[in-house]
């Protein structure tokens, strides 16, 4: 059984830092292309931040320059590194994994950020 389990999320004043983790059981994100994704109150889900198998990172320009994805093999964990967070930045982050060559994705349940002027 696949499972996704972020973590890290919380409440933050604006300016402030957070760094969310996804830890994988069930799949390998050594193979795995991994994204975050956040959505805010009545607003679609978006991507925020991914990474492939091959470690090369992109991100959505909103968040360019101050987000970090990163990924621990070792740990089959992923990373978001959060940085100078605006109060636009609150939603509810979630981590999505689809293994290499697989046609079925991964979610976790969401962990929430609130960033406060």
């Amino acid at each position: 059984q696949v499972q996704l389990l972020e973590s890290g999320g919380g409440l933050v004043q604006a300016g402030g830092s957070l760094r969310l983790s996804c830890a994988a059981a069930g799949i390998s994100f050594r193979i795995s292309a991994v994204g975050w994704f956040r959505q805010a109150p009545g607003k679609q889900r978006e991507l925020v931040a991914s990474i492939t198998v091959g470690g090369s990172a992109n991100y959505a320009d909103s968040v360019q320059g101050r987000f970090t994805i990163s990924r621990d093999n070792d740990k089959n964990t992923v990373y978001l590194q959060m940085n100078s967070l605006q109060p636009e930045a609150t939603a509810v982050y979630y981590c999505n994994g689809r293994p290499q060559g697989s046609i079925s994705d991964y979610w976790g349940q969401g962990t929430q950020v609130t960033v406060s002027s």
